[in-house]
């Protein structure tokens, strides 16, 4: 699925070729199939291959994985998302970063979330 958001549409090929550690290309289209089943994916036939589209626009995708994880991991605690984000080895913020990010939490806070 972040394949095919971070590309707008691919195929098959396509797919398994940006993956680090493939499976087998039936595998691939396989979990495609099953994708486009189940909604997530549309297919469309274009010569001799399908290309493959997602269904949900990557912000809403986003929103609805944020909301999964935070009610998964974190007990639906923010602050504790937030938290775990800043202690990360690799999260480091630049102090343009910060500000943009302290911007969001007072707005956020003015609109009384």
């Amino acid at each position: 699925m972040d394949i095919v958001h971070e590309s707008g549409d691919a195929t098959a090929a396509q797919i398994r070729e940006r993956m680090t550690d493939p499976p087998t290309d039936s595998a691939v289209r396989s979990v495609l199939r099953i994708l486009v089943e189940k909604g997530h994916l549309s297919s469309a036939y274009d010569g001799p291959r399908y290309v493959y589209s997602p269904t949900v626009p990557a912000q809403r995708a986003r929103t609805s994985a944020m909301r999964h994880v935070l009610r998964t991991f974190f007990g639906g605690s923010v602050e504790g998302a937030v938290s775990a984000l800043l202690q990360l080895e690799d999260g480091n913020l630049t102090p343009r970063e910060r500000a943009r990010i302290k911007a969001l939490i007072d707005r956020a806070s003015e609109e009384g979330r």
